[in-house]
């Protein structure tokens, strides 16, 4: 196993230290897609922040839109209760990198709605600020510019300290990208899905845009919502509206990669398919933010930071799922 003593890494080109592995909150509080309060609850997701800490992960991801702003609620109260404590060796304020995002639903029909969310959203995380506020998606009525432009605001006002976009192509992260300049300000990251089943920024530039531009590809779903965890089978597929896309047939093509990734997680001291599929996203230079239910899957997550992949281990990976991904 290639060990790595590298711990965290830049945010895009701003001063903010990121660790190699994020989590994500998407689950926390989502009942449609996750099923928040059935096998999981609040005590829960609180053992995944803890437990998200206690293993060197400082980046946190959520959105306003996430459990229709519970996530926030949730994780806004965590961190105010960890901050409470007395304990020195406990993270500061200043060592956290929370993220959240604006949805630019077609109703707000003027730039002034970011900031209005903006606050919104800090008072459900109980913050004067956050580290990186994020577009979520490129949606109409109005173009990357005007959304740029409010993200600049929010940046000149003291309402976070970076921003980003979510789910921009290479086009229109270019775009934000120069706006945003006209303020002397850069774009920090551009969240997307990327995983072993999802390759498509590999092929239509994107993640090479990101690293000649310097900003920093966040991957979420890097374990394509379960499925790379290995815990799904074609027998055992996941619950709700996972399994729409996840089904038997899915699964059951997956099956040859899941193998390659317990095999290779075997010569890594028992790394589980799960570990190594985000060290695969490490290796590519992007950072992954899984989500965590519970402490038990928070320490799995961050058990995929602290050691490497070899050239050869992620060569075999992107053949192994090369016809698998995702066009």
């Amino acid at each position: 196993m290639e060990n790595t003593s590298e711990k965290t890494i830049r945010l895009g080109k701003t001063d903010l230290s990121i660790s190699m592995v994020g989590t994500g909150a998407w689950a926390w509080g989502d009942r449609m897609v996750w099923g928040f309060g059935r096998d999981y609850q609040e005590k829960d997701v609180k053992g995944a922040f803890d437990a998200s800490l206690t293993s060197g992960i400082n980046f946190f991801d959520t959105a306003e839109v996430y459990g229709q702003g519970r996530s926030e609620r949730y994780l806004g109260a965590f961190i105010q209760e960890h901050l409470a404590k007395s304990d020195q060796e406990l993270v500061s304020r200043d060592d956290l990198v929370i993220a959240t995002k604006f949805m630019p639903y077609p109703w707000r029909l003027w730039k002034g709605t970011l900031i209005h969310a903006l606050k919104n959203s800090l008072k459900r995380l109980q913050l004067g600020y956050v580290d990186l506020y994020q577009i979520h998606f490129p949606m109409p009525p109005f173009p990357v510019e005007v959304w740029a432009e409010a993200l600049a605001e929010a940046v000149e006002l003291g309402l976070t300290k970076s921003v980003g976009v979510s789910n921009y192509n290479e086009q229109q992260m270019r775009q934000a990208d120069l706006t945003l300049m006209k303020h002397d300000i850069q774009l920090a990251s551009n969240q997307v899905e990327y995983h072993l089943l999802n390759r498509k920024i590999e092929l239509n530039g994107l993640l090479a845009a990101c690293q000649e531009l310097g900003i920093t590809l966040i991957a979420y779903s890097p374990l394509a919502q379960g499925a790379l965890t290995g815990k799904y089978t074609p027998e055992n597929t996941p619950p709700g509206v996972r399994g729409r896309h996840y089904n038997r047939s899915y699964l059951t093509k997956i099956q040859p990669l899941l193998r390659v990734l317990r095999d290779i997680g075997h010569a890594h001291d028992g790394k589980s398919p799960a570990q190594v599929a985000l060290n695969w996203v490490i290796c590519k230079g992007a950072i992954p933010i899984p989500g965590a239910k519970n402490e038990r899957q928070a320490l799995e997550n961050a058990g995929a930071a602290g050691w490497r992949l070899t050239e050869a281990e992620v060569a075999i990976l992107d053949e192994a799922s090369l016809s698998l991904s995702q066009k």
